[in-house]
C-alpha cells in the first residue's frame, strides 16, 4: 500500500517457509484485503504445511475472508505457468524445507523487419501485426508468409530470483543461472560463517560467489540482522566478490531492462 501498487484483481502470494517472519504477515494482508471488499479469489503458493497454517489461522482468531482462498502446496519445478510467465521453485538449504522462486518471461518473438515483409508483398497492416505476434499470414496473392521469414532470433525475457532463508546451496545456483536479477538472504557478515551455516543463513561472501557462478546481473542483499545498522560492512564483503551489488531496503525500486 506504500508503494501505490495496490491490491490488482490478479495477483499471488508466494511463500518460501514456514518460519514466522516470512509467514506471520499473510493473516494480516488476508483481513486487510477482506476490509477492502475483495471479491477475487486470492491464490497462495508455498511449501506443504502452508494450508494447515491458514487453517489453523481461521479457526483460533475467525479469519473468514470475503473471497475464496485458494492455497496450493508445491515443490521443486515449474509451479505455476501463465501467459508470457513462469514461475519456478527449487529446495534451498535451512533449518525448515524453504523454497526459492524465480519469475521468468518467456521468449519473445525475434525483431520485427518491415522490408522483408514488403519484400514478400504483405501489406502494412493487421498481418505485420499477426506475423510480430509470432503468426502466419497469407499475402493478397495467396502466398503463404511465415513469422520466422520477417523476425529476428527470438529475444529472452527477464528473469528474477528470489532465494528465501538459505545457506549454500546449488540449488539456487542453477535456479539462478542467468538471472537479471538475483534477490539473496544475507543474515550475518562474513566474520559470522561459522553461525550462518549453523543457522541456514548466508553471509555476503556466500551470496555474492551463488551470484557469480550463476552468472546474474545484479544481486540485492536482503534479510538482514537487526545488528547491521549500517550496511556498509556487508557490501564491502560482497563486492569483493561480486561487484553490482545492493543491500536492499524497504521500498527499494530496482529498475530492470530487457537487453534490446
Amino acid at each position: 500500500m506504500r508503494a501505490g501498487l495496490g491490491f490488482p484483481s490478479r495477483f499471488r502470494i508466494f511463500i518460501s517457509h514456514l518460519h514466522g517472519d516470512h509467514v506471520f504477515g499473510l493473516p494480516g494482508l488476508i483481513h486487510t484485503l477482506s476490509l477492502l471488499d475483495r471479491e477475487d479469489p486470492l491464490e497462495i503458493y508455498g511449501p506443504p504445511g502452508i494450508s494447515d497454517f491458514l487453517s489453523c489461522v481461521r479457526s483460533t482468531v475467525g479469519l473468514r475472508p470475503s473471497f475464496e482462498l485458494r492455497v496450493v502446496e508445491v515443490g521443486e519445478g515449474i509451479v505455476l505457468e501463465g501467459e508470457g510467465y513462469v514461475v519456478r521453485a527449487a529446495w534451498v538449504e535451512h533449518s525448515v524445507p524453504t523454497l526459492a522462486f524465480s519469475l521468468e518471461e518467456k521468449p519473445r518473438p525475434g525483431r520485427f523487419h518491415p522490408e522483408r515483409a514488403r519484400a514478400l508483398g504483405v501489406p502494412e497492416g493487421p498481418l505485420w501485426k499477426k506475423l510480430q505476434l509470432g503468426e502466419p499470414v497469407k499475402t493478397p496473392d495467396g502466398r503463404l508468409v511465415r513469422p520466422e521469414d520477417v523476425l529476428g532470433p527470438p529475444r529472452r525475457g527477464l528473469k528474477i530470483v528470489y532465494s528465501g532463508d538459505t545457506g549454500p546451496s546449488e540449488a539456487l545456483v542453477e535456479l539462478a543461472r542467468g538471472a537479471d536479477l538475483l534477490i539473496h538472504e544475507c543474515t550475518f557478515d562474513d566474520g559470522l560463517l561459522e553461525r550462518a551455516l549453523r543457522d541456514g543463513h548466508s553471509t555476503p561472501s556466500i551470496a555474492a560467489e551463488a551470484a557469480l557462478r550463476a552468472g546474474v546481473k545484479e544481486l540485492v542483499l536482503t534479510h538482514l540482522s537487526a545488528r547491521y545498522k549500517d550496511p556498509s560492512l556487508l557490501l564491502e564483503q560482497a563486492r569483493r566478490v561480486f561487484p553490482n551489488v545492493r543491500v536492499a531496503e524497504d521500498l527499494t525500486r530496482v529498475v530492470l531492462r530487457r537487453p534490446e
